[in-house]
């Protein structure tokens, strides 16, 4: 298994940080569990020496043995998608999860997002900061995940929404606020919106906010976008990650059997 967090700081390291890269590391549910014991006696030692206030890695849910828990698996179908919006409330909160599917942005980066990174009659929205939580759990300003600003597409169905959200607004002030006008992160937006109830609605029981990101990666690649795109998108470091999303290789079995059947067949009819 490669070094995975050898370029970052600790202090910026989260658990959506930990969480995301179990789910890309390669490797049986074993191995992943050695890496992951290693990663949090690493960052056990950290807390011991006052470099970071907790340990993210305590904070993720191990991994386990089943080959369903795949990026695609874990993604939303078009359909759940529009059950799980028309389930929250019209405001801030629906706003901002369908900026996650629709956009591909990390939540601590939607969080951060400001009015003048929206470029509405261009139709895209910059990345260029995210938001982290710190050693006493408020939430520092940092360049994205990748350190390399991208753009996002901002499509049709998200353009109303985020319109209303920059309505007034200065080109400082945050896209996205709670409802008392407060920074928006992963746990208070999930108690906002009950997410006990919309995993129950959509009978997964394990579902993260972080798969509305790979909800979108299918869809692209569902919807006939090319790789090197998805990468852009998603600010993928690899190739080799965003091509886990596309079921070209998934279905290359059921491709390889019909060509052979084209092939074997043609033979027996000459």
């Amino acid at each position: 298994m490669q070094p995975w967090f050898g370029h970052r700081k600790l202090e910026t390291i989260s658990a959506g940080d930990v969480d995301e890269a179990i789910g890309q590391w390669s490797g049986s549910a074993s191995t992943r569990n050695d890496a992951l014991a290693m990663l949090s006696r690493l960052l056990d030692g950290a807390v011991r020496f006052g470099v970071i206030g907790g340990n993210p890695a305590r904070l993720v849910r191990r991994p386990r043995e089943d080959g369903a828990r795949s990026f695609r698996s874990r993604a939303l179908s078009s359909e759940e998608v529009r059950t799980l919006l028309a389930a929250i409330e019209d405001g801030p909160y629906r706003a901002y999860l369908s900026a996650l599917v629709f956009t591909g942005m990390r939540a601590g980066e939607a969080s951060a997002l400001r009015v003048s990174d929206v470029d509405l009659a261009g139709r895209v929205i910059h990345v260029r900061r995210s938001f982290s939580p710190g050693r006493n759990g408020e939430l520092i300003e940092q360049s994205p995940k990748s350190h390399k600003e991208r753009t996002v597409p901002l499509p049709g169905v998200l353009l109303p929404s985020i319109a209303l959200q920059i309505e007034g607004k200065s080109r400082n002030d945050l896209v996205f606020t709670g409802s008392r006008g407060g920074r928006l992160q992963v746990s208070n937006v999930r108690r906002a919106v009950d997410w006990p109830r919309l995993r129950l609605l959509l009978d997964r029981p394990d579902f993260r906010i972080h798969d509305l990101r790979h909800t979108l990666a299918t869809l692209l690649f569902d919807a006939g976008s090319a790789a090197n795109d998805v990468q852009a998108i998603l600010g993928h470091s690899s190739m080799q990650v965003t091509e886990r999303y596309s079921r070209a290789r998934s279905d290359a079995a059921v491709r390889a059997s019909g060509a052979l059947d084209r092939m074997i067949g043609g033979e027996s009819q000459s």
